[in-house]
């Protein structure tokens, strides 16, 4: 168990800590619906104060936090000027040692990435739009990094079987890759049982990463460990999934 997951354990916490070969240097977790003992998070209207409260002790500076728009615009953290307002975007890319890249999930998949030397790491926000959109090759394409280099991570997100979703759906991956057909199983009329999480494994081996890890977990089905807005709706807090580097 690594230092950080014992330490989370230590106080409570079931915390996902990503099982993946990330060099030392690279610090990454997951969170669930606990945020202490005897904890819930909150819903949207209060999560975000609470849970940085909550997850704040166990980071070297305060996360960067985005506005997130299920689209593949990727912020730079080293390149972009300071803004007073979140940026709008679905993924973070960032270099500098103790930058804290950050991003809600409640369904769709938290996807981490860092390269095999740990010099660059991201977070990216991934639902079936911003697959389809290419938030993942575009990620990747901000790490400026061999894709055969990089190491990703998939979090927990909705699972196939809980998944259903339309026609538009699966026009949508399917079009550029009819082989994405795979990922999706006829439900009744018109509608299909989408697995989000081997979409994003297609696109990421297409895109030429060879090394992708994490547990299938669904957030719709572990009610008492997730939230999930296709459960839950409006009243569904958010999971906040975080990544940095030291030196």
């Amino acid at each position: 168990m690594k230092p950080l997951e014992e330490a989370l354990a230590a106080a409570g916490l079931d915390w996902i800590v990503p099982k993946w070969p990330a060099p030392t240097c690279v610090h990454a977790f997951s969170t669930t619906r606990t945020l202490g003992p005897a904890r819930v998070s909150p819903a949207p209207s209060s999560a975000r104060d609470r849970v940085e409260d909550a997850i704040r002790r166990w980071l070297p500076s305060p996360p960067l936090w985005l506005a997130q728009v299920h689209g593949a615009h990727v912020h730079d953290a080293d390149l972009a000027a300071p803004v007073s307002e979140r940026p709008r975007a679905d993924a973070i890319v960032a270099r500098a040692v103790n930058t804290v890249c950050a991003i809600e999930t409640a369904d769709c998949l938290p996807v981490l990435f860092a390269d095999r030397d740990g010099s660059v790491v991201a977070a990216a926000h991934a639902g079936w739009r911003g697959l389809a959109a290419g938030v993942l090759e575009a990620t990747l394409g901000a790490m400026r990094t061999d894709p055969t280099a990089a190491l990703a991570w998939i979090g927990p997100g909705i699972g196939p079987l809980a998944y259903e979703v339309g026609l538009d759906v699966r026009d949508a991956h399917c079009a550029a890759d009819p082989g994405a057909a795979a990922c999706f199983a006829p439900h009744q009329a018109g509608k299909w049982l989408a697995d989000l999480r081997a979409l994003a494994r297609r696109r990421l081996e297409r895109a030429g990463v060879r090394s992708i890890h994490g547990a299938a977990r669904c957030t719709f089905t572990e009610a008492s460990v997730f939230h999930s807005y296709r459960r839950d709706g409006a009243s569904a807090g958010r999971m906040v999934t975080v990544i940095w580097r030291t030196q």
